[in-house]
């Protein structure tokens, strides 16, 4: 039986309009993470931290293959509580080097039949200085911290640069990694920066601030060859790692879908998986691949992990299933590692292709 009855909190959560439920979790996140009796009984429930699933990356160690993508603690509010979910890891963002308000209100949507979201946040989000003060108090928190970084919505593109030289200097020492996000649909003109050129320039003066792993976040919206040569670019530029993928702005995939904003979820599956076996077939040898896009099952993510993928992100999905789900994932990774004769999921990764 559960510690905590999902279905139960879920029913509730989803009496309230998307924005107002998401506070409402975090506060719930908060409040574990100062309640030690509640946050010992629930790392016991969800988190795996298994010989199986170990794995040093970036000279850090992940428990287990499955983080939060950025997007749901995107000022760096909930890090403690994440192994409270069960997750390996955590990325939090996006953050911009001012505070914004995001786009105009409604902007989040659940698509409630296809198990996915929309949204059109906006990069809304406090700031990099406040992100640096939640930061240095996690400073001795032993866990994987991915920061996910993007430009001001008022920052026009030829001015780009200099917001993310600001940020690759505001975290340059904290985290575990860095992640270049130019794939988001929610602001104006901001995937029009997934070019060759951008992306030189972003690593290079990234690479010269911070000895930090800097990755890149690509969207599904492209075609595979274009991701590919993308992420080439990026990866001879300095990129220690791919991150596939963003949201789509495929609206038909579902009648549902509004006419703005990116989808996740369920929806995003089949879009981002075909996305990212192309990607790993030429990349997996050459850098470090993250796939994020619809995973919610053990076999769904090993499908991920034998294609090429190192680590794996949810976070849509968990807003439907809940901290089980993160565990259940973790759980029969271990039974799909053992069936195939592998002792660690390292031995797993890229077996789709030899």
């Amino acid at each position: 039986m559960a510690l905590i009855p999902y279905q139960n909190i879920k029913n509730i959560l989803f009496k309230f309009e998307p924005e107002t439920a998401h506070k409402i979790a975090g506060v719930g996140l908060k409040f574990i993470s100062k309640c030690p009796p509640l946050y010992r009984a629930m790392i016991k429930e969800y988190f795996v931290d298994d010989k199986a699933l170990n794995q040093t990356i970036f000279n850090k160690k992940f428990a287990n293959p499955v983080g939060l993508a950025a997007g749901f603690d995107k000022d760096g509010e909930y890090i403690k509580a994440m192994p409270t979910l069960g997750f390996g890891f955590t990325e939090i963002g996006t953050v911009t080097p001012k505070p914004q308000d995001g786009n105009p209100k409604p902007r989040l949507f659940r698509l409630i039949e296809e198990e996915s979201i929309q949204n059109a946040m906006g990069f809304n989000n406090k700031g990099s200085y406040h992100m640096i003060q939640q930061l240095k108090k996690v400073q001795f928190f032993d866990y994987p911290i991915g920061i996910n970084i993007g430009k001001n919505k008022v920052t026009p593109e030829s001015e780009a640069l200099k917001d993310y030289e600001i940020l690759f200097k505001a975290f340059k020492d904290y985290g575990t990694y860095i992640v270049i996000n130019i794939s988001s649909p929610n602001t104006p003109g901001l995937r029009d920066l997934q070019n060759e050129n951008f992306i030189k320039e972003v690593f290079k003066i990234g690479c010269s601030i911070t000895d930090k792993p800097i990755l890149l976040k690509i969207a599904p919206d492209m075609l595979s060859k274009d991701a590919i040569d993308i992420s080439t670019v990026a990866i001879k530029a300095g990129a220690k790692g791919i991150i596939a993928t963003n949201t789509t702005i495929d609206y038909s995939l579902t009648p549902n879908a509004k006419d703005f904003g990116g989808i996740s979820g369920k929806l995003l599956t089949q879009k981002s998986k075909e996305l990212f076996k192309d990607l790993a077939k030429e990349l997996h040898r050459d850098t470090l691949l993250i796939s994020v896009g619809g995973i919610d099952s053990a076999k769904e993510a090993y499908d991920r992990i034998k294609m090429g993928a190192t680590l794996i992100q949810l976070y849509s999905l968990l807003i439907y299933k809940g901290p089980d789900m993160v565990r259940d994932i973790n759980t029969g990774l271990i039974k799909l590692l053992k069936q195939d004769g592998y002792t660690n999921i390292s031995q797993a990764i890229g077996s789709y292709w030899k």
